[in-house]
């Protein structure tokens, strides 16, 4: 296995391996719709519904939003705790011992979020799908519908707090200048043409290495991720470098997780995402953004 594949599934292998016994693949879309009253923001939906009308067979559904979600917490797709966590992937089949793939049709995000939290749960064993359910769709490969079910397991959490930065730390980065801050939503957000988190623009001095769009690390058309000295690329370009510290972030730390997800695979070694991102930081008046 390259390094490259410690981090990424292909469709050809995942076809070759899907339902083999320690084997657990997993889709992880969530969809984000206007609201209804045409309102800012947006609201949840869970991908559910579409999952159980056509996924890669023997898929789960791991629901971000209800189940590994702090719904303590006012806002959306917070790291949940550990124990939540820890039940969460036994019902879905998930132990310590297993083999996960993840995947999503929203261009990998939804996915690399939850590798993401499996990382800093101590799970290093989870891979994304390269170009998710696009690509798999578009090789013809095969298709099932309706519920798919697998034996609980026994999760057992070992959080890795470095992982996860707080808006405490983040102010402290920029303070000091000690990291590369990277804003891993669209130029158009990054500059402040648009601002759906309220304030426009982004965190005082942090960069811009987008998830999705135009210069980000996922092709648009193919929905997989650049090649590894593409991603170095971008990243570098945007001041970051192999062994500093890297926070990256975005409006409720989905793309983020892309992001990061691509750095530390690229060979990026100390990389966290800011958790609450936008959703917090722009709600605090007091704390430092700038337009462009």
């Amino acid at each position: 296995m390259t390094d490259r594949e410690r981090f990424l599934a292909s469709t050809d292998w995942l076809a070759e391996h899907v339902g083999e016994p320690g084997m657990r693949v997993l889709e992880c879309t969530v969809f984000l719709r206007p609201r209804p009253d045409g309102g800012p923001g947006y609201r949840v939906e869970t991908g559910e519904a579409e999952w159980l009308a056509g996924h890669i067979p023997g898929s789960g559904y791991a629901d971000l939003h209800n189940d590994l979600s702090d719904l303590s917490s006012h806002l959306r797709f917070m790291m949940p705790p550990a124990q939540q966590f820890e039940e969460a992937m036994g019902r879905y089949g998930v132990g310590n011992d297993s083999n996960v793939v993840l995947y999503d049709r929203a261009g990998n995000m939804w996915a690399a979020r939850i590798w993401w939290m499996l990382r800093a749960f101590g799970f290093d064993n989870a891979r994304v799908l390269d170009g998710g359910w696009k690509k798999w769709l578009a090789e013809g490969r095969p298709v099932e519908t309706g519920p798919a079910e697998s034996p609980a397991a026994r999760f057992t959490a070992n959080l890795r707090p470095r992982l996860i930065a707080s808006k405490d730390e983040v102010l402290s980065l920029v303070q000091s200048g000690d990291a590369c801050i990277v804003n891993a939503l669209n130029g158009a957000q990054h500059r402040g043409e648009v601002a759906p988190y309220g304030r426009p623009g982004h965190i005082s001095g942090s960069t811009n290495v987008p998830a999705m769009g135009h210069g980000g690390v996922v092709d648009p058309d193919t929905q997989t991720y650049l090649a590894d000295d593409e991603i170095r690329r971008l990243f570098a370009a945007a001041g970051a470098q192999p062994e500093k510290r890297m926070v990256t972030y975005c409006g409720g730390g989905i793309a983020a997780s892309s992001a990061a997800f691509a750095a530390t695979m690229a060979g990026f070694t100390d990389v966290a995402v800011y958790d609450a991102s936008l959703s917090e930081w722009a709600a605090d008046a007091s704390l430092p953004m700038e337009t462009i």
